[in-house]
């Protein structure tokens, strides 16, 4: 007890200092695991882009590529699924709601897809959050658009602008759909996923804006106008993929079978949580690094701690010397050192996880609001209280190296210092 009491009036006595070394650590201590719940939430986040979806279901090629395209707006699909085939398959009796999907045409860079009311109903995201608007509503007449909250933001677009989609995907327009422009009627809240992105009409409005046009190249002397084309039959022929919801989770595989042995066309089924857990250990390396990064900038300011009571021995050998002529032993001097490097370890830590919470709070709706980055104070992991421990650990051990130099210096050194 009194060496810890000691311990604590020879910090007191060296404040300045030790507050510097406590709020140095103390960063180093939110970096870490804001790093680690940044990449925590990351994942989690990125594997829960689509929630509540059971099946996605495209045109037979690869999953992944099937996901990319149809989830995350990359890439093109290697076919189209036939209008009848998505009837047959939604009018299951396991099938309890379906979303179509067409994709193709885009607006400055940013994808548009083509869909139905039933996007805005059932699709979900993160922790099965609907979709919600931040200004104005979903889309009713036949030109009407929804941005997300990217698109809204980077152009600069308000409720009544006007847009003219472009043929393709590309970031520069070739070839305008510039007859038939389309008024905005609503802009999504952020999301933090591709639907941030994403210009959303209805799947009559692709066929309006493609009555005139075939094989994706626009018919030489035809022209319908926006007014012909509201007035014709827009059924969809074709479509890019569309979304599943079961009404039973343990239908799910039977009916992914079902639908890959689809024997109309070559279809293929995914199912979107475990391809997003496929796709996400693609980024592995770039998970690891992040952690390294933050594990670097905690080992360097335990560095700085250990430079920092390494300079101070020679300050304080007179200190030593007179401890040691009213009775302290080699061991106590080498016990105080200890006591000083877990004292301020702990406190570094304590005010580290502190300031990581202030912030976390303060912080978390800007980033939701602004970014679309959902992160979510919550109780540390088993992982990050591991992290935690690692550092308590490597404290302790800085403090060996200047303990061990005191015990030396205290056995050799009496009331007057040899310099």
């Amino acid at each position: 007890m009194i060496l810890l009491r000691l311990t604590w009036f020879s910090l007191l006595n060296r404040k300045s200092t030790l507050l510097l070394t406590i709020l140095s650590i103390s960063l180093s201590v939110v970096l870490l695991l804001g790093v680690d719940m940044v990449r925590h939430q990351a994942k989690e986040g990125f594997s829960s882009t689509v929630s509540g979806t059971d099946l996605i279901v495209g045109a037979r090629s690869g999953q992944i590529n099937l996901l990319l395209y149809s989830v995350f707006r990359i890439g093109n699909a290697t076919n189209n699924i036939s209008w009848q085939s998505y009837q047959a398959i939604s009018q299951h009796p396991k099938v309890k709601w379906s979303i179509p999907l067409s994709l193709g045409d885009s607006h400055k860079g940013y994808r548009v897809l083509g869909t139905n009311t039933d996007y805005f109903k059932h699709y979900r995201y993160g922790k099965k959050q609907p979709l919600t608007f931040r200004q104005g509503q979903q889309f009713n007449s036949l030109y009407d658009v929804v941005l997300g909250a990217e698109v809204a933001n980077k152009l600069g677009y308000e409720i009544g602008d006007k847009i003219v989609i472009a043929h393709g995907a590309g970031n520069v327009a070739l070839v305008e759909h510039d007859d038939k422009p389309f008024s905005v009627v609503g802009i999504l809240a952020p999301t933090g996923t591709p639907v941030d992105n994403t210009l959303h009409v209805s799947l009559q409005a692709i066929e309006a804006i493609h009555v005139d046009w075939k094989s994706g190249m626009k018919l030489p002397g035809v022209n319908i106008s926006a007014e012909q084309a509201a007035l014709l039959e827009l059924q969809p022929k074709q479509i890019t993929a569309f979304m599943l919801g079961l009404h039973s989770k343990l239908s799910t595989f039977h009916l992914q079978r079902s639908i890959n042995q689809y024997r109309k066309e070559p279809l293929l089924a995914i199912l979107p949580g475990l391809t997003l857990q496929e796709l996400w250990q693609m980024f592995g390396l770039m998970e690891k690094a992040l952690l390294l990064v933050s594990a670097l900038v905690a080992v360097s300011s335990l560095i700085g701690l250990l430079t920092l009571m390494l300079t101070s021995l020679n300050e304080r050998r007179r200190e030593m010397a007179i401890l040691r002529s009213v009775g302290a032993r080699p061991l106590h001097i080498f016990l105080l050192l200890m006591f000083e490097s877990l004292l301020i370890t702990f406190l570094s830590i304590a005010l580290g996880v502190v300031l990581f919470y202030a912030l976390l709070i303060a912080v978390a709706p800007v980033l939701q609001s602004e970014f679309g980055l959902l992160l979510y104070p919550q109780v540390l992991t088993l992982w990050q209280w591991q992290l935690l421990g690692i550092l308590f650990f490597v404290g302790s051990i800085v403090g060996l190296i200047p303990g061990y130099r005191a015990y030396k210096n205290s056995l050799v050194d009496g009331m007057a210092i040899r310099v």
